[in-house]
């Protein structure tokens, strides 16, 4: 019996390297590696595998450092009730770090002693922020964009807003002029709305800049 084993072994030894050497032949070497790749890349992909999971967090993570640093960088109170926190802290990152829009609407832009432009600390002017008034030739003046007293940023509802970013088009129909709407326009839905949502939240003054086209 022990030897009819050990002839059995010997003979599922051979057969198994036999196969082996086949496999890793070419082309049988490019069918092993193609076939672990895919098996690699399969896993990689899976929702529950931990790459995946991986690469969510940082995502979720990126996400969060990119709505606390907006909160910490907004130059003047918010006002949070009834407000998507999150879409705030968006937008002020995007207003504030990416948009630029201090730099037409707040007038002066900086506070007295704190334009970095003159080797000064930088601080916004919070005084008027967002609030208008720059004049671009004798025709043109920036928009005051602080919430009316319904609470819409210049006086502009959510669609109208995002209307007025994506094509130019301004609420009395005009098309808007030294705004930089095309460099807007593709921006995403979730962008446009984070954008309004931190708008409504800065607090409303009455000028320098009205809020009529």
């Amino acid at each position: 019996m022990n030897s009819e084993n050990t002839v059995q072994e010997s003979k599922s030894r051979r057969v198994f390297q036999c196969a082996r050497r086949s496999v890793l032949k070419t082309p049988g070497k490019f069918i092993l590696a193609a076939t672990i790749l895919a098996a690699m890349l399969g896993f990689m992909l899976l929702p529950g595998s931990s790459v995946s999971g991986a690469a969510q967090g940082q995502q979720d993570n990126d996400s969060e450092s990119t709505i606390q640093r907006g909160f910490a960088m907004a130059p003047v109170p918010l006002d949070l009730r009834g407000k998507n926190r999150a879409l705030v802290g968006k937008g002020s990152y995007i207003v504030n770090a990416q948009g630029g829009c201090n730099d037409c609407h707040t007038t002066p832009n900086y506070a007295p002693g704190h334009d970095p432009f003159l080797g000064e600390p930088l601080e916004v002017n919070a005084a008027t922020y967002m609030g208008g008034g720059r004049h671009f030739g004798p025709v043109i003046v920036a928009r005051n964009i602080t919430p009316d007293e319904h609470g819409l940023p210049g006086g502009l509802t959510r669609d109208q807003f995002i209307t007025a970013m994506r094509t130019g088009i301004d609420k009395d129909g005009s098309i808007l002029q030294v705004m930089p709407w095309p460099v807007f326009a593709d921006m995403t839905d979730g962008d446009l709305n984070a954008n309004y949502e931190y708008l409504t939240s800065i607090p409303s003054l009455s000028g320098p800049g009205s809020r009529d086209p």
